[in-house]
C-alpha cells in the first residue's frame, strides 16, 4: 500500500492512499447525497421520475413510475439508435444525444411533465448535459 504526503496552505498534512480509497469515499459521498434526495423525489403516473445514472464510460437514463415500480422509458449510450455515433465521441456529447433520445422516447408516450433524479451525482458535466438536452426537446422540469 503506497502512501503519498501533501502539504496544504495550512500546514497541516493530509495522507492519501492511491489504491482506490479516494474513488470509494467518492462514491460514498454520492450515495448520502442520493439517500437524502430519494425521500423526496417521487414518480407518479402523470410526472414520472427522470432517473440518471453515469459510469467512466456509459450514461443511462429512464423514466420511472414509482407507484407501479415500472419503467416507462429507458435510453442510454448503449442503444442501437446511438451505438454507431457512439466512436470519437466525447462523454458530454453522447450525454446530449441520450437526453435529447430519452425525452423523444417520452413525448411518443405522450410524458411531458417528469421529475428530474439525478441520483447523488453532482448536477455538472455530463448530468446537465442531458438534463439540458432533454428540456430543450421539451421535457418539463
Amino acid at each position: 500500500m503506497k502512501l503519498t504526503q501533501t502539504h496544504t496552505h495550512t500546514d497541516t498534512d493530509t495522507i492519501r492512499e492511491e489504491n482506490g480509497v479516494l474513488r470509494k469515499e467518492k462514491e460514498t459521498a454520492r450515495r448520502r447525497r442520493k439517500k437524502r434526495v430519494s425521500s423526496k423525489v417521487r414518480g407518479t403516473p402523470e410526472r414520472p421520475r427522470l432517473c440518471v445514472f453515469k459510469s467512466c464510460r456509459h450514461i443511462y437514463a429512464q423514466l420511472i413510475d414509482d407507484l407501479r415500480g415500472q419503467t416507462l422509458v429507458a435510453a442510454s449510450s448503449q442503444d442501437s439508435e446511438l451505438r454507431g455515433i457512439e466512436r470519437g465521441r466525447k462523454k458530454v456529447e453522447m450525454a446530449r444525444r441520450v437526453g435529447t433520445l430519452i425525452a423523444a422516447k417520452a413525448l411518443a408516450k405522450q410524458v411531458q411533465k417528469v421529475v428530474f433524479d439525478r441520483n447523488g451525482f453532482l448536477y455538472h458535466g455530463r448530468v446537465k448535459a442531458l438534463a439540458d438536452a432533454a428540456r430543450e426537446q421539451g421535457l418539463d422540469f
